[in-house]
């Protein structure tokens, strides 16, 4: 009988705990959606993209209301992609937009370059360097920098945590730029995703492993934050969301909220923030507008 690793799981067990596509038959198919459907609202919605950094992969994509905004600006929706810290870009990402445009929002798909290219903790920075910039030049595509919203879906929910337990003041704000933050089937310790198979492509040091745990610094979340997942994907991915739901909840002054997509896998639950009645989509633009 092989022995536990973490919790009662085996190290087969978690390996594929930590495989989505284990239990999405459709994973394929609803990954190639994202491009596909990102493809058509990029035909249909105009967009700008800019850098936010030196590197080519330092881009983000500016889609803004028809209508303009009050004249401090509309508030900005900022989403960031997963893909096992590994896979696409902004470009599969513009399918959510069409909910927050549509809306009187400005939505912001980021780009950022993915393992192997650069490390984890170089990506976070990435990451953190577009918040910093969209708060810095929202004024020159309609947005109000005070209204920085928050989403990150799978690997990108986890950067999306980083993020919302960043020290920004370290970085030179006078405070935490985001207002809400909506992480999706995220993982928020990356304790056991290091002892999974996933540690054959994440390489951290345990001061890297800590620093990248939204876990273990709530002390720095400074707004409300909804945490969702899907009622198909796998029990760790569910019991990511349950415990860091269950730690703001207990730990944190602002709301929280745990919010379970029904008959929804990992790959499909991503769809539904473009969507402004599906899980996300509802959960988002009440974070922003108040509904």
């Amino acid at each position: 009988m092989s022995e536990a690793v973490f919790l009662h799981y085996t190290q087969a067990e978690l390996d594929r705990a930590y495989d989505q596509r284990a239990w999405a038959a459709n994973a394929a198919e609803v990954i190639a959606s994202y491009t596909t459907i990102s493809q058509t609202v990029k035909a249909r919605y105009p967009f700008k993209t800019e850098h936010y950094g030196s590197g080519d992969d330092e881009t983000l994509d500016i889609y803004s209301p028809a209508k303009a905004g009050p004249a401090g600006g509309a508030p900005i929706h900022v989403f960031v992609h997963g893909g096992a810290w590994q896979r696409l870009t902004k470009d599969d990402s513009a399918f959510p937009a069409p909910a927050f445009v549509e809306n009187g929002a400005v939505y912001i798909a980021l780009n950022f370059s993915v393992l192997p290219k650069v490390r984890l903790p170089d990506m976070a920075d990435q990451c953190r360097r577009a918040i910093i910039w969209i708060w810095r030049n929202a004024w020159r595509f309609g947005g109000d920098p005070n209204r920085i919203h928050l989403s990150g879906h799978s690997s990108g929910g986890h950067l999306a945590g980083v993020l919302l337990t960043t020290d920004w003041k370290a970085l030179g704000l006078a405070a935490s730029p985001l207002r809400s933050g909506l992480v999706a089937s995220g993982m928020y310790d990356l304790g056991p995703v290091l002892l999974s198979a996933r540690s054959s492509y994440v390489k951290l040091d345990k001061a890297e492993e800590d620093a990248l745990s939204p876990m273990r610094h709530l002390d720095r979340v400074a707004c409300p934050v909804a945490v969702a997942y899907g009622d198909g994907e796998s029990p760790e991915f569910k019991r990511h969301a349950r415990d860091f739901a269950a730690a703001l909840k207990a730990k944190v002054r602002h709301p929280s909220l745990l919010a379970e997509g029904k008959n929804q896998n990992h790959f499909e639950i991503a769809l539904t923030l473009g969507q402004a009645d599906g899980v996300l989509g509802k959960i988002a633009l009440a974070q922003m507008f108040g509904r």
